[in-house]
Order: C-alpha cells, then structure tokens, then sequence
C-alpha cells in the first residue's frame, strides 16, 4: 500500500491494521533535544475513547505507547522516531460472515477490487478508524514542538447531526472544556443534547455524524508554499487522512460562494503595532500562506457505516443480491474519537511547513 506518508520536512509513516498485532508510525525529521517519554502519549490516547460507553463502541483498547527508537536519555535524537501500541481488544470472528458482503458507505467493496481480495478485512483492516492512534502518536510530537514556540491547536465537536453549537467561545474556554464532555463539546448545554442525539440513533440500530472544528492560534503570516503545497491545501490532505472526513472548509468555507466581497473580505487594522484583519472569513489562509489569524478549519465527519438496521449489499462471492445487518461492536458516533485525530493532523501539517521557514530550529537543547 503506497500512500502511507505525509510531509516533506516532519514526515510521518503510519503501520498497522484494525486486527493486527501493532498500530505504529515512524516520525522522521523532528529536531534533537525534543524532551520526550511514553509518559508524554498517554493523556492524548486516552483522550481518543469517551470514558461514556453509551456513546462509543464497547471496543476500549488500553493504549499504551511504546517508544522503539529516537530519544536517548529523555531527549529526541534527531533519528527517525519509532512509535507503537498494541491491539488487545480484538474480535475478529464477527468479521467473518460478513467478509463477503460489504457494507455500504464502507471502504469494504473499493479495498477488495484494489488489493485483489488480499487486504486485511477484519474490523475495515488499514481503512478502520483504529489506525488514527498512530496519527494521534505523530500529533503529540508535533504539538510538543508547536508549545515551544506558543502555537496553540485546538479541536472540539461544534456538532452533531441537527445539534450544533454556535456559542462563541475563547480558546481558554475551548482548552478547558472540550475533554469534560464525552462529545467532546466545550459548550455544556449543546454536549448534553449531543449525548442525547447519539444515544437516540444507537438505540434505533443507527449512526449519526457532526462537525469537528479546529482553531490555531498564534501562527506567524507567510507560513506555507504556494501553489501545490499550500497551507490548507496540505492541511485538508492530512484531514482527509482522517477516516470518515467528507468535507473540509476553513472560514465560512462554502457560505462565501452566497456572499458579495464586501461582506466576505477581511478589513485589515493595525492594532499594537500588529497588523490584523476585523474579521476573519478566510479563516487564517489567504493565497495558501496563513495570514496571522487564527487557522479556522471544519471537517463533515460522516456517520459510521457499520450499523444495526438491515441494509442492501452483495455477496461478492456469489455475485448476488443479499441483506446485511451489522454485528459486532461499532460506534454510533465516531466524531468524539475523531476530535484528537483532527488535531494532530493539522499539529503534524503546522510542523512541517514551520520547519520549512525555519521557524523552529533543529537543534532545541544545547547539551
């Protein structure tokens, strides 16, 4: 499987399946002198699954990360990092009476044709949303080396199906609220309802998607590489990593197409020597290189494919119509899950390109 790499100067390989004995991923081109532990992964991994089984699969893998190479005596070496957890909390039989039937709005039919039937089937295998832990596991080096230089990157469920909070909130408020809230929403009253909407689809045999938006804040003008690696250009690359991401906007996105310009531009204003817009409908990002705003960018995160109502398929196989109904353990809403992985793929993109501009040095620690 091509495909498995992203970045020029901070590049990040992900391994691994669904059911495999390892989710890992290599991080190549971190500076040396990067103070790092397996201590420093475990609140992002444990972030990744809601503690509320109501709303998420049974399925609560205990991630532990393991680091193989790459840091010496605490501190990042310069050399490749090496990074895995382990897959314990496997059931890979209730995959296979389904194997040939593949489930609709699922990667299952399109996998087979490409990999000749070869590929790894149980739990969607490489396509499953289990292989974020390992872009999980990339976003936390990132962000360790954006706090070195005061950017900060914050995702947060803004909604869930019809739910949708519109609360205008800081980015303290962001920072201290969204994990108290198994949706992952900053906004108490909206997290509530979301919770509400969730379980409503669980128990009716569905799923429910939402939006997840991810705001960064303090990252300099002029960062990115126009014209074919743009900063949203790669940003929405590493989004759509993301699997179940359909739709990535940043600003107000597709409303600007109903806009007049005077209404979509951003007026510009010095304010304490610092050159800043009024508004910020481009959402950080003008001609592809960041324009000192806050980096404002959503993904449409769709709703999980793997659902208990009896839907229409195929038995490949026989090549004949079939009915399916999907067993096992799936969740009816994977955006809560989603929220770190957005984040550090915007986290790993940030680093990339600041390391392009040498906006963070390659050396951190003098010894």
């Amino acid at each position: 499987m091509a495909g498995n790499s992203i970045g020029k100067e901070f590049t990040v390989t992900t391994f691994g399946e669904s059911h495999g004995k390892v989710i890992g991923v290599v991080v190549d081109g971190c500076p040396a002198g990067l103070p790092l532990s397996e201590a420093d992964f475990q609140e992002e991994l444990d972030r990744r699954i809601p503690a509320d089984t109501r709303i998420v699969s049974p399925r609560v893998e205990k991630d532990n990360a393991s680091i193989l190479s790459g840091v010496f005596n605490g501190y990042t070496t310069g050399a490749p990092i090496a990074l895995t957890v382990e897959n314990k909390e496997t059931r890979s039989s209730d995959y296979e009476a389904v194997k040939d039937l593949p489930r609709p709005a699922h990667s299952d039919y399109p996998a087979r044709v490409r990999y000749g039937g070869f590929n790894d089937h149980r739990g969607g295998g490489r396509f499953s949303g289990r292989v974020t832990v390992a872009l999980i596991m990339a976003g936390v080096v990132a962000k360790k080396l954006l706090n070195g230089i005061d950017i900060d990157v914050l995702a947060y469920t803004q909604a869930i199906g019809q739910v949708k909070s519109d609360k205008k909130l800081t980015a303290a408020e962001i920072k201290a609220n969204r994990y108290k809230a198994a949706t992952r929403c900053p906004d108490p009253t909206c997290a509530e309802e979301m919770e509400q909407a969730i379980i409503a689809a669980k128990e009716a045999g569905d799923s429910i998607g939402g939006v997840i938006e991810c705001q960064t804040h303090n990252l300099p003008a002029g960062v990115g590489e126009p014209l074919f690696d743009t900063l949203d250009g790669d940003l929405a690359k590493a989004l759509f990593a993301v699997p179940a991401v359909k739709g990535v906007e940043f600003g107000v996105g597709f409303k600007a197409a109903e806009l007049r310009g005077s209404e979509n531009n951003d007026p510009f204003l010095v304010v304490d020597d610092k050159v800043v817009t009024v508004t910020n409908n481009a959402g950080g990002v003008l001609g592809g290189l960041s324009s000192g705003m806050p980096i404002v960018v959503r993904v449409a995160i769709k709703p999980t494919p793997s659902i208990a109502k009896e839907q229409q398929t195929v038995n490949i196989a026989k090549m004949e119509n079939a009915k399916l109904s999907v067993k096992g353990r799936h969740d009816p809403c994977v955006v809560p899950k989603a929220v770190p992985a957005v984040e550090a793929a915007v986290a790993v993109t940030l680093v990339d390109h600041l390391l392009r501009v040498g906006a963070i040095p390659r050396i951190l620690k003098e010894r």
